[in-house]
C-alpha cells in the first residue's frame, strides 16, 4: 500500500494477513505490516526493504511512487530479513543508487548477500548527516536494539524518527486494535533482553524534536507521543506497568488448575488490585511472557515432570530469564503425587534473576487440593498483598 506521511514522505510498506507464525515463533491473529518508506527531495531516499513475502508488492509501490526516477540512496536500518530481504534486488535493479549503513551494517552484509558494494556505499557513524535537499538525516547508533548493526534516522525538516524496531507492533497496519497490548508483546519478547541498550537508545531521542514516528513494523506514530515514548521507558527499565498480580500455571490432569483458580478466588476476594491468569499449557506463551513484565507481582503454579518440572513451565521460566525478567515480586505453587521438585526449579530460576523477591510462603500440592492446602493459598496471597 500507498500512503502519504507528508508531501514529500511516503509510506511503501505492505501488511501480510497470511502469515502464522511471525519470525517462526509468534503468533500473529491480525497478521503482520513490513514497513517501508521513500523520501522525495532533489536527492531521493528509500528507508529500507520488506521481507520476501511481500517482495513484488513492495516494489509495485516503489515503482509507483518513484514515477520513473531513480532513487540516489537506500538507507539500511537493519539486516534482519523482514526489513532486508530486497536489498540486493533493489540494488541491481538501480545500480547509481548508494547504500547507506554503518561499520557494522557492511560487514555482515556479505552474510546474506553476493553483492559488490564497491564504490556504493556511505559508511556513516552517530550523529552524522546526508542533505537530500530540503530534507536532511542525521544517523544515531542503537547497537542491540535488537541486532548490533541497528540504526535510526532523524528527519529534522519534518522532524521524524524513523525508528527501525523500536516502537513495532505486531499486526497489520489496518488492524483496530489497542497500541499497547501487541507493541507490548512484541517489545518483551523481541527487544526485552536489550533494556539497557532501549534507555541509551531513549535518551539520544529525548534531545530531537520528534513529531512522528515511522517504525518497521505497526502504525505510524504521530499526535502527542508521551504515551508511546512514556511506556517503551518503562517497559526498557523493566518497571512494573500495572500494580497488580499474575497468576501463571501449569496443568497435567487439572488438579493445579483447580488450585489455580482457587487461588484466583482467594486474591479477587482480598484485594481490589487487577488480577491476571493464563494457562501455560494452552495460552500463547509470548503473551505469557508480556504478563509477567507488565505486572508487579507473579505466582507460579506447576507440576513435578519426571523428575523436574512440567516442561511448557521450564519453557516460560527460560523465557523469563533470556528476556531479563527482575525487579518483581514471586511466589510458587507445586504439585507433586510423589518426590515433588517443581517448587525447588522455580526457585533456583527465580533466584538466579536480578532482584526477584521470593515469597517465604510457598505452597505443595499432592495430587488434589486439600482443605489445608486451601488454608496455604490463603497465607501465600497475604504474603503477596
Amino acid at each position: 500500500m500507498i500512503k502519504s506521511i507528508s508531501d514529500s514522505v511516503k509510506y511503501i510498506g505492505a501488511d501480510d494477513k497470511d502469515i502464522d507464525l511471525f519470525e517462526s515463533q509468534y503468533v500473529v491473529p491480525n497478521g503482520m505490516c513490513y514497513n517501508s518508506y521513500v523520501i522525495l527531495d532533489e536527492k531521493i531516499a528509500v528507508l529500507d526493504t520488506i521481507d520476501r513475502r511481500k517482495t513484488d508488492e513492495w516494489f509495485e509501490n516503489l515503482e509507483k511512487v518513484l514515477d520513473g526516477k531513480t532513487p540516489d540512496y537506500l538507507v539500511v536500518s537493519h539486516l534482519e530479513p523482514d526489513h532486508a530481504y530486497n536489498i540486493q534486488k533493489v540494488a541491481e535493479k538501480y545500480p547509481t543508487m548508494k547504500l547507506i549503513g554503518n561499520d557494522k551494517t557492511f560487514r555482515m552484509m556479505p552474510q546474506f548477500f553476493t553483492l559488490d558494494l564497491t564504490d556504493r556505499t556511505v559508511t556513516v557513524k552517530e550523529g552524522d548527516s546526508v542533505d537530500l535537499g530540503q530534507h536532511k538525516l542525521s544517523f544515531y547508533m542503537a547497537s542491540m536494539v535488537h541486532w548490533p548493526e541497528v540504526m535510526v534516522t532523524y528527519e529534522s525538516t519534518e522532524k521524524i524518527l524513523f525508528s527501525a524496531d523500536g516502537f513495532g507492533k505486531f499486526g497489520t497496519m489496518d488492524a483496530d486494535e489497542e497500541w499497547a497490548c501487541e507493541a507490548r508483546r512484541y517489545y518483551f519478547n523481541i527487544c526485552g533482553k536489550y533494556g539497557a541498550q532501549v534507555q541509551a537508545l531513549l535518551k539520544k531521542a529525548a534531545t530531537l524534536d520528534i513529531k512522528t514516528i515511522c517504525p518497521l513494523h505497526g502504525p505510524i506514530l504521530t499526535g502527542d507521543l508521551s504515551e508511546y515514548i512514556g511506556l517503551y521507558d518503562t517497559w526498557s527499565k523493566y518497571e512494573p506497568e500495572t500494580d497488580g498480580i499474575f497468576i501463571a500455571y501449569a496443568s497435567v490432569h487439572g488438579n493445579t488448575k483447580n488450585v489455580a483458580l482457587k487461588l484466583y478466588d482467594i486474591l479477587k476476594s482480598k484485594t481490589n488490585l487487577p488480577v491476571a491468569i493464563t494457562d501455560l499449557t494452552r495460552d500463547d506463551m509470548a503473551e505469557a511472557v508480556e504478563d509477567a513484565f507488565r505486572y508487579s507481582r507473579m505466582i507460579m503454579l506447576a507440576p513435578t515432570y519426571d523428575g523436574g518440572i512440567f516442561p511448557c513451565a521450564n519453557d516460560f521460566l527460560h523465557h523469563l530469564k533470556i528476556k531479563g525478567y527482575q525487579k518483581r515480586k514471586v511466589a510458587v505453587v507445586e504439585n507433586g503425587s510423589w518426590a515433588p521438585m517443581a517448587a525447588k526449579i522455580m526457585k533456583e530460576y527465580f533466584g538466579a534473576m536480578k532482584n526477584v523477591e521470593i515469597s517465604p510462603v510457598s505452597v505443595t500440592i499432592r495430587s488434589t487440593m486439600t482443605e489445608e492446602n486451601e488454608k496455604q493459598l490463603e497465607e501465600l496471597a497475604d504474603s503477596m498483598l
